[in-house]
């Protein structure tokens, strides 16, 4: 089980590991991030950088590690990673690859309540889903197609993963319309039957009258 930290945002973890290239200030990470095309995988706010790298200084991860200075831009404060951080970082990093997280994606909510819309309407409104998420996928192929010219493979395997992860879900959704459109899902029947009467049909009663 992934441990409790002091600091859960994502965007610490990956000021952590930008800081452990180099010290930079909190707009070259944010621009860094940028280049990388990270902000498919990293929601990044420039003002709350300001404060993650705050907080990531007040818990002793992160230090100043000197002032760059610029022509006439203003001074702008450098900060590196501590050996405290670089720690905190490792094992984050590696609870989040090597533990499964149980997470409750607002999809999987909805799937899991589905039966009290009639088939046809959440047939409808997953082929809305299936549109907008084939767009997605389109949109992702293009970015890895822009980052693989520019960048290694190892700077866009997570936007490698998204784009798999996003057509899987197309797939599914595909055969699952099929499935509501043919009335070969198991339940339909029952399912049909509760929108047409608006009475709970005994089986779904005797599934909850269940041990």
């Amino acid at each position: 089980m992934a441990k409790r930290r002091k600091l859960g945002n994502p965007l610490a973890l990956t000021v952590m590991v930008l800081l452990a290239e180099r010290s930079m200030h909190p707009y070259e990470i944010a621009q860094t991030l940028r280049r990388r095309g990270k902000q498919h995988s990293v929601k990044i706010n420039f003002g709350s950088l300001y404060t993650v790298v705050q907080n990531l200084e007040k818990n002793g991860y992160v230090e100043v590690a000197g002032v760059q200075r610029q022509g006439n831009r203003p001074e702008r404060t450098l900060y590196g990673i501590t050996e405290a951080g670089r720690a905190e970082m490792l094992d984050w990093l590696s609870d989040l690859i090597a533990v499964p997280a149980e997470e409750y994606p607002a999809f999987d909510t909805a799937l899991a309540l589905l039966p009290v819309l009639p088939p046809d309407e959440v047939n409808e409104l997953l082929g809305d889903r299936e549109q907008a998420q084939s767009m997605q996928a389109a949109a992702l192929r293009g970015v890895l197609g822009q980052l693989g010219d520019s960048l290694p493979r190892v700077f866009v395997v997570e936007t490698e993963y998204q784009l798999h992860m996003l057509e899987a879900q197309v797939e599914w959704i595909a055969k699952f319309r099929k499935e509501i459109g043919d009335a070969t899902i198991s339940g339909i029947e029952e399912w049909k039957s509760f929108h047409e009467t608006g009475e709970v049909p005994q089986d779904w009663r005797d599934l909850d009258e269940q041990d």
